[in-house]
């Protein structure tokens, strides 16, 4: 058996719902938290609860009194849920219970998500949501009818975000699936939707990339201005891009696997439509798409514009080598004209140097006849030079010869 199969397996079961039966209220936090400094939230959590029903390294399960406390992590969020029973005297909207808060408190700055969810019988709302004080709500039938939800999807003075199951006949399992289904939409909604800031930003920086490349493009397509320094400037403004790039490539990514998500999610709710009221799927939809198009395209946008800077660096590296290869071609030109210089100065040389040797020889030849004269040899000058002048002749070729030798060498 492979040693992995077991955990492998069970990974099905790893974060299981929380099942419940209504009335109930649900309350439903999710923090950003990256680096997982929550962990020390799930100590406290876990000593403050009467009893763990399971847990693993990604989620558990914790009983506080009559309320169910579910803590998940999650790649960069840490969400808390927490199913309160609800009582006929209970506020229609409870708080979170004062110890809880108490928790909770130092981590407030980094919360994302708030989201609280009123769960109860269709016997007790059979007039609308009209109690619960939603201005313009939008609402669907869920699981093909059995149960609706309503939400105007606007904060209360807490900062929270209402909703309103009426279950007309899911059981404890199926409702809490379709609760978990709600409260995902708005968790992976918030943490898609903090790209958007990041993506406002960028969009202010292109602004200035892209006049920077309108004006090397320019110059470039002009030729104004040297190669070099053209390359230079477009390096420096490769280097801004690139570490955009790297800047917001998770947040940019995050958002396509977010609003994946959130569009499972609302398929899975299967709605239909509720009489009066928008859709609450459409109602997200038409808000969201926007926020996630938006962000996509800067992404794309900064994107293109590192592409077209390669182009244009590609450009000037054409023309950086065709100067260059002029530079080699001058360079080139000046060593012929000098090595054909060179030569002529050589075959001067050689010339010079054959009169010289010739002057020499026959200054030689000279001293010889006059020494053989002297000693009593009677030479006529004719038969002198018809004698010493061949071998003077045959002296002279080879040393040509042995000149030019030396030159093919």
């Amino acid at each position: 058996m492979h040693p992995l199969r077991v955990s492998l397996h069970n990974e099905l079961h790893s974060r299981p719902s929380i099942y419940f039966s209504e009335p109930a209220n649900v309350h439903h936090l999710a923090f950003f938290d990256p680096e997982e400094s929550c962990s020390v939230l799930v100590g406290q959590l876990e000593r403050l609860a009467d009893d763990r029903l399971g847990s693993n390294s990604a989620q558990g399960l914790l009983r506080l009194a009559r309320a169910t406390l579910k803590w998940e992590r999650h790649g960069e969020f840490f969400t808390l849920t927490l199913v309160q029973p609800r009582q006929a005297d209970d506020p229609l909207w409870r708080a979170w219970p004062d110890d809880l808060e108490a928790l909770l408190e130092p981590h407030r700055e980094r919360l994302i998500c708030a989201t609280q969810l009123l769960v109860d019988a269709a016997d007790n709302w059979r007039e609308g949501p009209a109690r619960c004080g939603f201005k313009d709500p939008a609402a669907s039938h869920l699981g093909g009818g059995d149960a609706t939800a309503w939400s105007d999807f606007r904060l209360d003075e807490r900062g929270v975000n209402r909703l309103l199951l009426v279950n007309h006949g899911l059981n404890a399992y199926r409702l809490g699936r379709m609760v978990r289904r709600l409260l995902e939409i708005e968790t992976y909604r918030m943490m898609a939707s903090l790209s958007l800031p990041v993506a406002q930003q960028v969009n202010q920086e292109l602004k200035d990339y892209d006049r920077e490349l309108d004006r090397l493009s320019e110059c470039n397509a002009d030729g104004r201005g040297s190669a070099r320094e053209l390359s230079a400037e477009l390096a420096r403004l490769s280097a801004r891009i690139v570490r955009c790039n790297a800047r917001t490539r998770q947040r940019f990514g995050a958002v396509t696997a977010y609003a994946q998500l959130v569009g499972e999610r609302i398929a899975e709710l299967r709605e239909s439509h509720v009489e009066g009221c928008q859709r609450l799927g459409v109602f997200i939809e038409r808000r969201f798409r926007p926020t996630v198009r938006y962000c996509l395209a800067t992404d794309q946008r900064l994107n293109r514009l590192a592409q077209s800077v390669g182009h244009l660096s590609d450009l000037l590296q054409v023309r950086v080598q065709g100067e260059v290869e002029e530079q080699n071609s001058a360079i080139l030109h000046s060593l012929n004209a000098r090595a054909d210089t060179q030569i002529k100065i050589q075959k001067a040389v050689e010339g010079l140097s054959i009169i010289a040797i010739s002057y020499y020889l026959l200054s030689l030849f000279k001293l010889l006849y006059q020494g053989l004269h002297s000693l009593g040899l009677e030479l006529s000058e004719r038969t002198a030079l018809l004698t010493l002048g061949p071998l003077a002749l045959l002296i002279l070729v080879g040393v040509m010869r042995r000149i030019r030798r030396a030159r093919r060498h």
